[in-house]
């Protein structure tokens, strides 16, 4: 196959399968942050928050999430969290993405698994 040929391949490739070339899906999605008030989401809005890599996307954690947990995002929402800490503290909150992903009413997400 000619390099030519491999570059026609590629570009025939949707955005999502372009996504997860660039990152695998576990290093895309670190981990579910599990608090009060994301419990609450998730009963109330149907609403999942993951902690993600900080140069992942809207496109790459949709393609992740599919591939992770085998549901479909109707929304993302992602939130740069802001660096929490003092200069003479020695307890501090380093700075991260988040992800918000809604889903459909029918489709949940299981943590216990």
């Amino acid at each position: 196959m000619t390099f030519k040929e491999k570059l026609q391949r590629r570009a025939r490739k949707s955005v999502a399968q372009k996504a997860l070339v660039k990152f695998s899906p576990y290093d895309i999605i670190l981990a579910p942050v599990l608090t009060e008030k994301t419990y609450k989401q998730q009963e109330v809005a149907n609403k999942y928050v993951f902690k993600v890599h900080s140069d992942a996307n809207k496109n790459d954690i949709d393609a992740a999430i599919q591939y992770l947990y085998k549901v479909t995002p109707l929304k993302i929402n992602v939130v740069n969290t802001a660096f929490k800490g003092r200069e003479r503290r020695k307890l501090v909150k380093r700075a991260f993405k988040k992800a918000i992903v809604t889903l459909g009413e029918k489709e949940k997400i299981d943590f216990a698994v």
